[in-house]
């Protein structure tokens, strides 16, 4: 898979707060039963087959605990790794690695979880020419990290914030039609509103919603809850007229019949918000002194 690099975001006080989290007066365990100047080493283990996403912010928790822990990371993130494969070594003061422990491995196992089922929906599509997509529902403050994980999973990053297009949903029609605003009405007012580098998205879910927004001028057409059989009809009437996007019900199990449909990309936001964790190990080796 891909070795997307992380995006420049802060990353150091986002790393900050959650070790703040984990430790806020200390690791009063570690700091009452070892030396100060007691050394070790530990190995990242993959503890089953994933694609790994997190090596960068592995390398940050330990930059922003103990610089003097050296992390020699033997894979990139978006490497496809096997169970029992070690990815990563640290060497460096026993204290700081046992400190930086968990919320390394939070980290690692929460993202390299979602590049590992962005990898297993992008491998049942591999044969179409449909882009499989990211949501916005991912978890607050972790959205960049999130959208990294999926990029490294083979997916495409989509609408990072409310404010890279419009972005019509139903809660808006369900206001705008009680004072009498016709869908396509809405997409016209939309487009005569806004400056025209925005992309007017409308969710629909009928076929007389796809016949009003494409009359509306919308650009892309977010299907929402169709069955394959409806969607299938849905991009048959657009005829290219407009992009076509599928979201709602997308499972492993469905995700290549809507594919099969001519769709041109599908929405999924179980890959950030139901990704489960992978299986992944910080094991500590003691460091004998010579």
């Amino acid at each position: 898979m891909s070795s997307t690099p992380l995006p420049p975001f802060e990353l150091e006080s986002l790393v900050k707060a959650a070790l703040k989290e984990d430790a806020p007066d200390g690791d009063v365990t570690t700091r009452a039963l070892l030396d100060p100047a007691l050394r070790a080493g530990a190995n990242v283990v993959a503890k089953q087959n994933l694609t790994l996403a997190g090596v960068a912010v592995l390398n940050a928790v330990y930059r922003v605990l103990d610089p003097s822990v050296v992390v020699n990371a033997t894979f990139e993130d978006g490497a496809t790794l096997e169970a029992g494969q070690t990815f990563a070594a640290l060497e460096g003061p026993a204290r700081a690695i046992l400190g930086g422990e968990r919320v390394a491995l939070n980290f690692l196992q929460h993202l390299s979880g979602i590049a590992t089922l962005t990898a297993r929906f992008r491998a049942e599509i591999r044969h179409y020419p449909t882009v499989l997509v990211d949501t916005r529902k991912t978890i607050p403050g972790l959205r960049r990290l999130e959208k990294w994980a999926v990029a490294l999973g083979g997916g495409t990053n989509h609408r990072m914030s409310l404010s890279d297009g419009v972005l019509i949903k139903d809660n808006h029609l369900v206001l705008l039609e009680a004072h009498g605003t016709t869908l396509r009405e809405v997409c016209r007012k939309a487009k005569e509103r806004l400056s025209r580098h925005f992309r007017i998205c409308v969710e629909v879910e009928t076929l007389e919603h796809v016949t009003q927004a494409l009359d509306g001028g919308a650009d892309v057409l977010l299907m929402d809850n169709m069955p394959p059989s409806l969607v299938k009809e849905a991009v048959d009437l657009v005829k290219g007229q407009a992009h076509t996007e599928v979201s709602g019900g997308i499972t492993i199990e469905n995700v290549r019949e809507y594919a099969a449909t001519g769709v041109d990309a599908i929405s999924i936001g179980a890959l950030t918000h139901s990704a489960p964790a992978v299986d992944i190990s910080l094991d500590v080796l003691p460091v004998v002194a010579q």
